[in-house]
């Protein structure tokens, strides 16, 4: 495990991080997909067993495993973006204002939706969300794997009508071909990442995410964390979730603490250079959606000045997370947690075998911490290999 503790984060949010992510688009994104059919607040889990475990006052854990029954929390960020494009582009062809998202899943404006196309790269989350949300609103979709996407992905994609492309590389490879082919054939680029020339879209994937965070804030009831732990990838949920809370509570806000594997550390090596570093050569790792060597230009703007702490772990100390979550420790709920979802509570793990780290992050015995939970079993034969019993399996002890 290495970490990085940055000095003098800004306790202000400033006109440049508002430009990123704001209170009033936030506020329409959760007015939207709280409307959509399906919808409901996914569970805060107090975890006791696991904060006597690691020895915090508190920890609580923000389960996605299921969010419109994808399976994660990129529901919240794809399909709006689908969402949000297709009302724009329909506004600009047939004049119509204020398209709602129930009239494009009606059929109303199929004719010209039909011939419409959105594609993305994806390590399979984003990728299903995207898929669902062209589904759902009428549009053509074309999803791109790299080579490390595992087939039980690959196949809840395709579950939503998507045509999927393979291609050699890493996940950032597979963004360039999307990029590409997009432009190629006419088709719009729906990514959960931003690069140079592309924010408009990623900025609505992330407001998307921040349904998951006002959430988190109204369930919390007042009683805010010390530490919220957040998983790396490009940084697009970890903004949403830090801009949430930095917004409202300014100078007291929580610690944020960004935690990623080792093998795909983007967001960690650029703290520590001081400036957006893009990673190059193997970056897989069991964490599949962390798999990313180039943080979102969007997401940078917003944790270069925010963050306290950056962490990296071994895809070890996932896997044991996995296990332990399945259990539960000393009577807490078993919660089914994919390998994505798992690096805040493998974080409070390690800190635990190895307290030398705990007071570099500034816990202790009355930390209170929140992490969030981004997948369930989003490959459910992997998920059985790892934790040695199925989901349902998992979810049976818990009834």
């Amino acid at each position: 495990m290495q970490w990085f503790q940055k000095p003098q984060a800004n306790s202000t949010y400033r006109t440049a991080h508002r430009a990123v992510l704001n209170e009033q688009e936030a506020q329409a994104a959760f007015q939207e997909i709280s409307s959509w059919p399906g919808y409901a607040q996914t569970p805060l889990l107090n975890l006791p067993g696991l904060a006597a475990k690691v020895g915090v006052a508190s920890v609580q854990y923000k389960d996605e495993g299921g969010r419109f029954r994808l399976g994660s929390f990129k529901a919240l960020g794809g399909a709006y973006a689908v969402y949000q494009h297709l009302a724009q582009k329909i506004a600009q062809h047939a004049g119509a204002t204020e398209i709602t998202s129930a009239e494009l899943a009606s059929g109303k404006w199929r004719d010209l939706t039909k011939d419409w196309a959105v594609c993305c790269a994806t390590d399979g989350n984003h990728g299903r969300s995207v898929a669902w949300g062209a589904q759902m609103f009428g549009c053509r979709c074309v999803i791109y794997l790299h080579e490390n996407v595992s087939p039980g992905r690959e196949a809840a994609i395709a579950h939503y009508g998507a045509e999927t492309h393979r291609m050699s590389g890493n996940y950032d490879d597979s963004v360039r071909q999307a990029a590409e082919d997009a432009e190629q054939n006419g088709w719009t680029v729906i990514s959960d990442t931003s690069y140079e020339g592309y924010t408009d879209i990623p900025r609505d994937v992330m407001h998307g995410y921040t349904v998951m965070v006002e959430e988190s804030v109204r369930q919390l009831d007042g009683t805010l964390p010390t530490h919220i732990l957040v998983q790396g990838g490009v940084g697009g949920v970890a903004a949403a979730v830090f801009a949430r809370f930095w917004w409202e509570f300014g100078g007291q806000r929580p610690n944020f603490v960004i935690v990623e594997p080792e093998q795909a550390a983007c967001l960690y090596e650029s703290a520590r250079a001081g400036k957006w570093v893009q990673l190059t050569g193997n970056l897989d790792t069991v964490m599949a959606g962390l798999s990313c060597g180039e943080p979102s230009l969007l997401a940078w703007e917003i944790l270069k000045d925010c963050v306290d702490g950056f962490l990296t772990l071994p895809d070890s100390a996932a896997l044991d997370a996995m296990r332990v979550l399945a259990a539960g420790v000393n009577g807490d709920v078993p919660v089914v947690a994919g390998e994505s979802a798992v690096p805040g509570v493998s974080a409070l793990l390690e800190m635990a075998a190895h307290p030398d780290c705990a007071p570099a992050l500034g816990l202790n015995a009355d930390s209170r911490i929140l992490v969030f939970g981004t997948e369930g079993d989003s490959d459910p034969e992997l998920y059985r290999e790892i934790v040695g019993r199925t989901a349902d399996e998992v979810r049976q002890v818990s009834a």
